[in-house]
C-alpha cells in the first residue's frame, strides 16, 4: 500500500461509507473493505483502471470529476477521499464543496508547489520544475492548478471548512521537524482531513 494511504486509513472509521474520487485501480478501496469492513465506491475516468477495479470486485463509476457530483445526495458518505487529484481538476474549490456536501468528512492530498526545491528550480533555471517527484513538463502535465499549503488553507478559511488534521510530509510520506516548523517551504505533500 502507498505510504500516504497508510496515513489516510487511520482517519477512516471501520464499517463506514467511503467514496474515493479518482480511485485508480481500486487497491485502497479493496484494502479498506478487507481491513475495516467499509462500504466503498470509486469514481474513475481511466478505462484501464475501471477494468482493474471491476476485476478486484470494487464498485466503480465512470465519472469526470469536473462535471460535478450531482448524482450523489447530501451526506451519502462518511468519508470522501481525493488523493493526489485536487491539482488536476478544473475547479478545485467546487469539487471541495461537493465533497463536503456528500460526505460528513473528506480527506484531500496534493503536492506542495511552494516547496523549496520548486522555488529553487524556478529561481535558478527560470522555468517550471521537472523532477522525479513531478516528472511532467509544463505542456504535458495533468496538474492545472498549482497550489501551496498556504493557498489551500486560505481556501478552507474562505469556504468555512474546518481542518480536523493536517500532515505535511516528504515524497516518502514521512514528516520531520523542518516540515512541521515551516510546512509551506519544506513540506512536499499535504494530507488534510476536513469537515464543515
Amino acid at each position: 500500500m502507498r505510504t500516504d494511504f497508510q496515513i489516510i486509513q487511520a482517519w477512516i472509521d471501520p464499517q463506514s461509507r467511503v467514496l474515493d474520487l479518482g480511485c485508480g485501480d481500486g487497491s485502497f478501496l479493496k484494502y479498506l473493505h478487507e481491513h475495516k469492513q467499509t462500504q466503498g465506491y470509486g469514481l474513475e475516468i481511466d478505462p484501464e483502471n475501471i477494468e482493474r477495479c471491476i476485476t478486484k470486485g470494487i464498485n466503480v463509476i465512470e465519472q469526470d470529476l469536473d462535471k460535478g457530483l450531482s448524482n450523489f445526495v447530501d451526506n451519502s458518505f462518511d468519508t470522501v477521499l481525493m488523493a493526489q487529484a485536487l491539482q488536476a481538476v478544473h475547479y478545485p474549490h467546487l469539487v471541495l464543496e461537493e465533497m463536503l456536501r456528500i460526505g460528513r468528512e473528506c480527506i484531500v492530498t496534493f503536492p506542495n508547489f511552494g516547496h523549496w526545491r520548486c522555488r529553487f528550480y524556478l529561481t535558478q533555471r527560470g522555468k517550471m520544475p521537472v523532477s522525479k517527484f513531478m516528472p511532467y513538463t509544463w505542456y504535458d502535465t495533468p496538474n492545472i492548478h498549482f497550489c501551496t499549503f498556504k493557498d489551500f488553507e486560505e481556501l478552507c478559511q474562505q469556504k468555512q471548512v474546518k481542518i480536523l488534521s493536517r500532515m505535511v510530509v516528504d515524497q516518502t510520506h514521512r514528516g520531520d521537524w523542518l516540515s512541521r516548523l515551516l510546512p509551506n517551504l519544506f513540506g512536499e505533500i499535504a494530507i488534510y482531513h476536513l469537515t464543515r
